[in-house]
């Protein structure tokens, strides 16, 4: 299984809930086993500059997730959430 984690930040807090809309839209592509969308806690203040999104999935192969970032869900989120997004921090690691 791959477990794919994304860290998204927003440039202006007034564009976070067109940010969250906007990675919802990921939930609705069918090669993830496990999808989950949610904001932040930031309830660990070490860093100072906390995400405001947590994106994660599962995916039972390279394939899987491969057909995930090819969907044109995928694009069309992309397309509303990079201009709005500061930082994106991206990690696959095999669970």
């Amino acid at each position: 299984m791959i477990r794919h984690v994304v860290f998204f930040s927003a440039i202006n807090p007034e564009d976070s809930n067109a940010i969250f809309d906007g990675l919802s839209i990921l939930a609705n592509i069918p090669h993830a086993s496990l999808f989950e969308v949610t904001r932040n806690l930031k309830v660990d203040k070490i860093n100072g500059k906390d995400p405001d999104f947590i994106v994660y999935a599962e995916f039972t192969n390279q394939e899987a997730l491969d057909a995930y970032k090819a969907h044109p869900l995928y694009k069309k989120s992309i397309s509303i959430v990079r201009p709005l997004r500061d930082m994106r921090i991206a990690a696959d690691f095999l669970g």
